[in-house]
């Protein structure tokens, strides 16, 4: 193992990696510090060659690789002893064709860079989450999504893709290529670097938030109202007074949130850019793309599952019920989302529409109680798992409950014989 970045490679060669940004045994920590590694090297290219190099470096040598994104993952999706490949400075959107409605990216750009440049050329992402700065190949390797029952993750937008596999080639997939684009929509990066992807995109639209407080009572009076009559429907159901400052949400001084959900309704408005925009906390009126972001940024570690939406108000009572009488120690909201169904073959949306269960703890307390008591209540409702997020599905629970699971790991096992882009974690699952 080279003591310095410009020594010669283990087997005597020039070390071909002296020419790009690079440490060694420097350790990692994901965003919510629930994560650590210390990779062998830590390397940051600044091109897709340097990319490339580096991975075919890693092959020739035998290094495990796993590429890192933003670090907002809360699983061990990213830890590797081997090559960590920090993408972030391979960003840039690529181009734009409205008629098409597509836009082309690097794989390190953020979620955040694509709304100026879409929206100049008339288009928009048709949906995000709460969160802007994941890199867009880790939003779609973990299936990351926002809310809306006509909206899909932003892995069901995914129309191509330029994939750095484990031969060292860099593979075209193209919409032709239909099993392969279904593997790659949601991989968790175990086909290999995403170096390049095309997404499906929208007109160009404006939102208007309307944000409200209701008891329990009245949000299951209006449940399939809110649901079906609004673009995009969401609620953060708080069990404790403090709950929602816990996610700084902003509610009112004067109102106790236990019981109460803050609830979050976006719609599409026509708007005068000139007159019309409105920074009001709780009804702002802007751009897509400067409404969705917001609050979410005190560390945390969450735990998200999904269930068949048919199913969705049984479910979200139950874990009302267990958080109240089982675990009433904990304080976090019950957040509750709504994503339309998808065809990636171990996409957490394939074949069925889906309501999202998510729960969090605050680091360093044993939460682990309460998410087993989750885990396991949940299982009765045939639950999936955010694959970027804490969950305790093992192989043989993959295999039964995502239909694609075995034409998946064929996939993989096409893209990546040798299993260069696997760590313990998610060879554990898909190796």
């Amino acid at each position: 193992m080279p003591s310095e970045p410009t020594n010669p490679s283990p087997t005597g060669r020039p070390n071909p990696l002296a020419g790009i940004d690079h440490s060694l045994h420097q350790q990692w920590t994901n965003w919510s510090g629930s994560q650590s590694a210390t990779p062998a090297y830590t390397v940051r290219p600044r091109t897709e060659q340097e990319a490339i190099d580096t991975v075919r470096f890693a092959i020739r040598e035998g290094y495990p690789v796993r590429a890192l994104g933003a670090g907002h993952s809360f699983t061990p999706v990213v830890q590797t002893g081997g090559i960590l490949l920090d993408m972030q400075h391979v960003s840039a959107v690529t181009g734009t064709d409205a008629e098409k409605r597509r836009v082309r990216a690097l794989g390190g750009t953020a979620i955040r860079e694509f709304g100026p440049p879409l929206w100049e050329a008339g288009l928009s992402l048709a949906n995000q989450g709460d969160v802007d700065h994941q890199s867009i190949a880790g939003a779609l390797s973990t299936g990351t999504h926002g809310s809306g029952t006509e909206f899909g993750s932003f892995s069901s937008t995914l129309k191509g893709a330029r994939i750095l596999n484990g031969h060292g080639e860099v593979v075209e997939i193209t919409e032709k290529d239909v099993r392969e684009l279904r593997a790659a929509q949601v991989a968790v990066g175990t086909l290999g670097i995403l170096l390049e992807v095309e997404l499906e995109v929208v007109p160009r639209y404006h939102l208007q938030e309307q944000i409200t407080y209701p008891t329990w009572e009245e949000s299951r009076a209006s449940w399939d109202r809110d649901i079906a009559d609004n673009r995009h429907y969401s609620f953060l159901w708080c069990p404790h007074e403090g709950s929602a400052e816990l996610y700084e949400l902003p509610t009112p001084d004067d109102l106790s949130m236990v019981n109460r959900s803050y609830t979050k309704r976006y719609n599409e408005v026509e708007l005068d850019e000139s007159t019309g925009v409105s920074a009001e906390k709780g009804s702002r009126r802007d751009r897509a793309y400067r409404i969705y972001p917001g609050g979410f940024g005190i560390p945390f570690h969450e735990l998200e599952y999904y269930v068949d939406s048919r199913h969705a108000l049984e479910a979200v009572e139950a874990m009302q019920d267990l958080m109240r009488n089982r675990h009433p120690e904990q304080q976090y909201p019950l957040e509750v989302r709504w994503v339309k169904q998808d065809e990636g073959l171990i996409s957490p949306f394939q074949g069925r529409d889906t309501t999202v269960l998510s729960v969090s703890g605050a680091p360093g307390t044993d939460y682990w109680p309460y998410l087993l008591d989750v885990d396991a209540m949940l299982q009765g409702f045939d639950a999936r798992a955010h694959w970027g997020k804490i969950h305790l599905l093992t192989r043989d629970r993959v295999a039964e409950l995502y239909p694609g699971y075995e034409e998946f790991v064929a996939v993989r096992r096409e893209f990546d014989p040798n299993g260069v882009f696997l760590n313990d974690h998610t060879r554990a699952l898909f190796g």
